[in-house]
């Protein structure tokens, strides 16, 4: 685990945005990554600190652009056999290169548990009275944190930076012309497996993939392709496996390895995703950054070591 100065050390030096003096142009930046040109056939994704809950980026979490990386980098060496990825090349551990993929304009979250805490979370659709979700149709009786007969996929529309990603189904995708109706279905197939292989490998770390987001794009010969990431706790929620039942039994929130920590933070004060988001103190900084190195840890099996070269002076000696 890494060390307390370690943290404090990072605290001043989190990567909120890189221009690598103007060697690159930026294509395009998200909440979280900004994607840069190599060439014509290549990206770079650069992978921030940046935090964003509720649609919203509200702060920054030490490391959190190395985690996330190295996570998903891991994943997609093991997902191979399932869909094809966009990842070339890891020049330094916050960037990936990645072929050149047209995104495909949803994204994708498969649910195995009824939770959730933002105004569109099927917890909160269902709780408020809700029986229909992204075309799911879910029976009376539900319980919070409880699993759900069988993982749904929820799609949503993709949101600009500070925009609000909204719920859709498959239906209104296929009439909308986002992406046909055969692509769809080759997306929902690929989508639950994705899930159930991540479901697999949490439970064998002792923990609940409770639910997860996907992204996908095609390449330049039309393949459908993963890209953005994979099973991050940016991109997930994980529970610990082992206490799970008696918290839920006793009504408490299920422990978590995620940005539901942060998530909740926000939300006690009284900040949901409108208004002006309250500064992150340091404590809660430091300490998503403790639970996204712990998740990298228990997954992979590998420390985390913590990486402090210049990612701009790294990325354009690979390049040249």
């Amino acid at each position: 685990m890494i060390s307390q100065a370690d943290l404090e050390r990072s605290l001043d030096h989190a990567v909120h945005s890189v221009d690598f003096g103007g060697r690159l142009t930026k294509h395009h930046s998200g909440k979280v990554r900004d994607i840069f040109v190599v060439d014509d056939h290549r990206l770079l994704f650069v992978t921030s600190d940046r935090l964003s809950v509720f649609d919203r980026v509200i702060g920054s979490v030490p490391f959190k652009g190395q985690v996330l990386s190295g996570i998903s980098n891991w994943w997609m060496e093991r997902i191979t056999d399932i869909v094809p990825h966009h990842l070339l090349a890891v020049p330094h551990p916050s960037c990936v290169i990645a072929k050149k993929c047209r995104p495909l304009p949803i994204e994708v979250i498969v649910r195995g548990y009824l939770t959730g805490a933002s105004p569109t979370s099927i917890w909160t659709a269902y709780e408020g009275g809700g029986r229909r979700y992204c075309g799911h149709d879910l029976p009376d009786g539900l319980t919070r944190h409880q699993l759900l007969p069988q993982p749904l996929l929820t799609p949503t529309t993709k949101g600009d930076v500070g925009a609000h990603d909204e719920l859709i189904s498959r239906e209104e995708i296929i009439e909308q012309g986002l992406v046909p109706a055969e692509l769809y279905d080759r997306i929902q197939t690929v989508a639950i497996e994705l899930y159930r292989r991540g479901a697999e490998q949490a439970a064998r770390s002792g923990l609940l993939l409770a639910d997860t987001k996907y992204e996908f794009g095609l390449d330049e010969e039309g393949t459908l392709t993963l890209i953005d990431e994979i099973h991050t706790p940016d991109s997930s929620r994980y529970w610990f496996a082992e206490d799970y039942r008696s918290r839920v039994d006793a009504g408490l929130e299920p422990r978590g390895l995620d940005k539901d920590y942060v998530r909740n933070y926000m939300k006690s004060q009284g900040f949901v995703g409108n208004g002006e988001a309250p500064p992150l103190p340091a404590d809660i900084r430091m300490e998503a950054a403790r639970r996204y190195i712990s998740l990298y840890e228990l997954l992979t099996g590998a420390t985390f070591i913590p990486d402090f070269s210049s990612l701009e002076i790294t990325v354009l000696d690979h390049l040249r």
